[in-house]
């Protein structure tokens, strides 16, 4: 189990990197195939998710991608949504999070599916919105043991208008921030295993170099294609396990 698990970690880091998210949306299915139950996997994802993001946005903001001063703040609004994630995942069934997931992939898919990868309107800036965004994804996301990059890469692609490479960065960022306040949350309810989950995030940091070196190497059309279809693999892993119970 431990050299599967190492494996994973550097697979999703590597997923991590390149796609700008925290990587639960693959880890999450992986450990279910493992054989871990949804909270248990939701617990080391968010352990997983902490290591990823924080190192991943030390790399992209030292390859000029991350802009820290405005988009804080949905870090800020995350961190404040993940705080209620242990409430969420103590008091609905394991059933009932995995449909959530799989309504949060869809969701990404269709948003993503009809946004530009690089819009030709004028970005918009508010923090407050920004803030508001931040607690609503902060607050399902990790409740389902993902950063929430999922959900804002297309919010910030498809109605706020960034490229997106800021957007990846910028969600991997967010990241940083709904993950530790998930970590805080779901550690209070007891769903948090440290041993596996110091694990898979240990062994992603490999993959994180090797995702975001890649990432900065391909255009953003390209970019946006791949962040969809790394969306349709998890929704088969997802409808294969709801239908394989």
């Amino acid at each position: 189990m431990s050299i599967a698990l190492v494996f994973v970690g550097m697979f999703v880091g590597a997923i991590s990197g390149f796609f700008g998210v925290g990587g639960g949306t693959i880890l999450v299915p992986a450990l279910l195939y493992l054989g871990f139950d949804i909270k248990s996997a939701i617990g080391i994802s968010v352990v997983q998710m902490v290591f990823s993001s924080l190192f991943g946005s030390f790399l992209n903001y030292r390859k000029g991608s991350l802009k820290v001063s405005s988009t804080i703040f949905f870090g800020i609004g995350g961190f404040l949504g993940g705080l209620a994630s242990g409430y969420i995942v103590h008091h609905f069934s394991s059933r009932t999070l995995t449909f959530i997931f799989l309504g949060v992939i869809l969701y990404a898919i269709y948003r993503f599916f009809h946004a530009p990868a690089q819009s030709d309107k004028p970005k918009i800036e508010n923090r407050a919105l920004f803030l508001a965004i931040g607690v609503l994804i902060g607050i399902f996301a990790t409740s389902i043991g993902i950063g929430g990059a999922l959900l804002l890469t297309p919010v910030m692609v498809g109605f706020l208008h960034y490229h997106v490479k800021e957007a990846v960065s910028a969600a991997l960022f967010f990241v940083v921030f709904s993950s530790i306040a998930g970590l805080v949350s779901l550690s209070s309810y007891g769903y948090v295993d440290y041993k596996h989950g110091l694990l898979v995030g240990l062994s992603s940091l490999a993959g994180v170099w090797i995702g975001i070196h890649f990432a900065h190497k391909t255009d953003a059309k390209r970019h946006k294609k791949m962040i969809l279809v790394l969306n349709f693999i998890i929704l088969a892993l997802i409808l294969n396990k709801i239908f394989r119970g």
